[in-house]
Formats: C-alpha cells, structure tokens, sequence
C-alpha cells in the first residue's frame, strides 16, 4: 500500500478549512462542450481535491439567495463540514463563465462571443454578465461573497458550541518548527482560494489567532497585477505556502520581463515570507520551491483523459494542503496535489473526484514519484 493510502483516514487529526466561493458554473471545454448551471467554485473545487486525503474537509464560503440550495444538502451528503458557508441576505450573483481557448488558458469575459462562436444561443442567464470576479482587485473593500475574517471568527464560533473545536493551542510556531520537531499533532490548516485581495490580505492574522499553523493562498488572476503589488507582499509575509500558476506570476511581473522566468519568479515569491512556492504549470504540471533549502523539484502532470480542466488547479491546492499539513514535504504534497488535479479533470463538476478509489488514487502517487525531477 503506497503511503498516501486513504486508509489513513481514521487515524490522522489534521484538519483543512477551504476558503473561497460556490459558484454555478457556466463553461464551454476546450473541445467545445457547452454546460450550463453546474456545481462550482473554487472552495469546492479545492475541498474535493483535499478530502479525498483527509476528512472531513469545512468550506468557508458565502452565498446568498441565488444560490440552489439543495447543493448544501449535497455537500452535506458528501461529508464536507458546512458550517463555514453563510447565508448573506438578498440575491447574489453566482455566476461563473470559462470559455477554454486550450487546455492551458481560458476566458471568462463576452460569453456570447464565445457561444456564437460555437452556433449556440447565450443563456439567457447571461445576458448581463460581466465576468465572474467583480471587485475582487479592490483592496480595501470586500465585494458581498467575500469570505470576511467574521467568517472565519462565526465557524470556529461553531465549532466551540458544538464542542468539536480543536484542543488549546499555543500560538502557531510555523510550519519549520512544527515538522523539525517531528510531532505533527493536530495541525490546522487554511486553503484561501483566489479570492478578493481583502479577504488574502486579512483572514490569515484571523486565522493565527484561532491556532491555525499552516496558511496556504492561491492568489487568482485578479489580484497578481503590477498596480496590487504592495497588497501581493503583503500577503506573502503571512502565508506559508504560496501557489500562483505561471500566468498569474507572468501577469504580476509583466512591466518586468527579467523577472518572469518561472525559477526567478518563485524565488522572489519565497524571499518575501512563504516557506514553500509552488508555481501551477497547467498541463506542464508544477514548479517546487522551498526557500531554506533553496531547491526546486519539478511536478510532471499525470497523462489522463482530459474532459474539463475547470477546477484543476483548485484541486491541486486542495490536495497539496491536506497532504501538507499532516507531513510537511512540499514534493510529497505536490505529488497528492497532482494527483487530485488528475482526476478533477476526467469528468465535470467537483464531486465526482469523491468517487475516486484508494487504489486509484494510491496508484497514481506511487506512478508519479518515479517522474519527479530535482535540481
């Protein structure tokens, strides 16, 4: 049995909180399929990456009445712990449109463009959409879905009444401290999904205080732009883990063509705070890099049928987290990540990553660490 076996699932007391938002997803594939109306957003998508490893797995997400609610009956039927997802009032916009140019890069921009394109007529559930992250690049206001550090203060409020909270902690000591001394205890660990840049640049000093040890942020195209730079540092110096995929970096440097090499990019990265960077390479797979000991380990993705890429990154940070916080080897959680990654792209929507087998996904692992390349 390969060592990422689930059947270590009884016995591990790490816990992973996924940040981000439920969304309903509108895509056409990069094979030109049309879906409508799914089940998405990248919290879930990271959630089912990460719970196939670990569980239960909570959501931090907000939603408001446009939102289905028979999917947080789903989500419950799944096992994710739900007490993170808050009811804002009013409706909310949900909505989430990708048209895939190729397996490595997407719109989310003139969905009727992109339909007619195809000879299909918009959903008229589209009509006036703009794009799925309005306001997310503010930084100093958060849009109504964004995950606020009340948020995060009302679950652990949960978690306290229902008498589940962890036990008392001292305050995080980071994650060097934690696996040096070799007694991984009861980790805590927060996933922040890409997400408004209030919600990346606030919840992590929440979250310390609540005893999370080990903070993990996945910027999102929004936030990485030249003029958000001070907001990106200062995010930096809170996380442990940091994972942009090599189109945001590029979109961040972008005045600064010296810096857009993927191996200067994560140093850069690393020097301002996180202990590890992991730059998502789509389907060239990822870039690691641990800042103490200044090496880099390469990724390969894993050769699968491709149905829909939407939500493979997501699930790769979901996967790479829960992995992290119970071992702390960022090459071992990369591996775990891939893997997640691999099968969130062989069929639509997240939940059917749930279905995965023990031995799939431990076979998977076991093919991959042959591939892994240092240097």
């Amino acid at each position: 049995m390969a060592d990422n076996s689930l059947s270590q699932l009884s016995i591990l007391n790490s816990q992973l909180i996924c940040c981000g938002g439920l969304r309903t997803d509108y895509i056409i594939t990069a094979q030109g399929k049309v879906r409508v109306m799914e089940m998405g957003g990248n919290a879930l998508y990271a959630a089912a990456g990460a719970q196939i490893w670990l569980r239960p797995i909570a959501i931090l997400a907000r939603i408001g009445d446009g939102y289905p609610l028979g999917w947080l009956d789903d989500l419950c039927a799944y096992g994710f712990d739900t007490r993170g997802i808050r009811k804002v009032p009013g409706f909310q916009d949900h909505r989430t449109f990708y048209a895939y140019l190729d397996e490595n890069t997407r719109v989310d921009t003139e969905p009727a463009r992109h339909f007619a394109r195809l000879g299909f007529e918009l959903p008229a559930a589209l009509r006036d959409y703009v794009h799925s992250t309005p306001g997310q690049d503010d930084p100093h206001h958060y849009e109504p879905l964004a995950v606020t550090p009340e948020d995060l203060e009302a679950y652990f409020a949960a978690r306290t009444e229902a008498k589940d909270a962890p036990r008392p902690i001292p305050p995080s000591p980071g994650p060097d401290r934690l696996w040096q001394a070799g007694e991984r205890g009861s980790v805590i660990g927060l996933h922040i999904a890409p997400s408004s840049i209030c919600t990346q640049r606030h919840l992590p000093q929440v979250a310390r205080r609540y005893g999370v040890q080990v903070i993990g942020a996945d910027p999102g195209e929004r936030a990485m732009q030249p003029a958000l730079m001070p907001y990106v540092e200062e995010v930096l110096a809170q996380v442990d883990v940091f994972m942009p995929s090599d189109q945001e970096a590029e979109s961040l440097f972008r005045d600064e063509p010296d810096e857009m090499d993927p191996r200067r990019c994560a140093e850069w990265f690393a020097a301002r705070g996180p202990r590890v960077v992991v730059l998502k390479l789509g389907s060239d797979g990822a870039l690691v890099h641990e800042r103490d000991s200044s090496r880099f380990w390469h990724v390969p993705a894993l050769p699968v049928r491709v149905v829909d890429v939407t939500g493979a990154g997501d699930a790769f940070c979901g996967g790479f987290m829960a992995d992290f916080v119970r071992h702390g080897d960022p090459v071992r959680a990369a591996i775990t990540g891939t893997v997640s990654a691999s099968l969130a792209i062989q069929d639509y929507g997240p939940l059917h990553i749930l279905d995965a087998t023990e031995d799939e996904v431990d076979h998977r692992a076991s093919l991959l660490r042959s591939f892994v390349t240092a240097f």
